[in-house]
């Protein structure tokens, strides 16, 4: 069973469509600690912000499941948007304290450019570069565009965690791996066929 982490935040009924279209039907979403255990494939999904974020999993018992029982215990766990930015040890949004389970922060993007205005949040389709090889690129090809939504980005302490990044202003972090964690800071859900097909990798990636 694939777990998709409900912790109040909006498009986890996306992803759930999405892993159904592809055939994977036994996906639920919960916010059971003994069914995300039980899992044999987590995904942390969603939008909004990260002080928001973590308090909905702390009150939920979830933060220390997701670092603990599914990370830490080889899981394959799978963040999107928000969910790859929580996955860092502090975010710039809200000054929040994140899950730590990858070395690193988040930071906003800059207002401006070279005196030249940003427009903040990133909101559209960006070009993202593979990096390193990673099977959950499997099919996909260099240069696939992907969509964006956010105001900030992740920066990991280690860049050997790095296996996609893209440009908005400056450089960053598309899509990260380690070990049996991945996230996209694009959302696969609604990047059509290349996001499709990322999905589709992590639900048939043997960690």
């Amino acid at each position: 069973m694939i777990a998709i982490v409900d912790y109040r935040a909006g498009n986890l009924t996306s992803v759930k469509r999405a892993l159904e279209h592809l055939g994977h039907r036994e996906c639920e979403i919960t916010d059971s600690a003994a069914k995300i255990r039980a899992a044999d494939r987590v995904i942390l999904p969603g939008v909004g912000a990260a002080g928001a974020t973590m308090e909905n999993l702390r009150a939920l018992g979830l933060a220390e499941v997701l670092k603990r029982d599914v990370a830490m215990a080889g899981k394959p766990f799978l963040g999107i948007c928000i969910g790859i930015q929580v996955l860092f040890d502090r975010s710039e949004e809200d000054c929040a304290a994140c899950l730590g389970i990858i070395a690193g922060e988040v930071r906003r993007y800059p207002s401006s450019i070279d005196g030249r205005p940003l427009k903040v949040p990133q909101i559209g389709w960006n070009r993202v570069r593979q990096v390193r090889p990673h099977p959950i690129f499997a099919g996909v090809p260099d240069g696939a565009h992907f969509y964006f939504v956010n105001s900030y980005y992740p920066v990991p302490a280690d860049s050997s965690a790095i296996i996609a990044e893209s440009d908005y202003g400056v450089p960053f972090t598309a899509a990260i791996a380690r070990k049996n964690v991945i996230a996209t800071q694009f959302h696969l859900e609604k990047s059509g066929a290349a996001g499709l097909k990322l999905l589709d990798n992590f639900c048939r990636l043997a960690c």
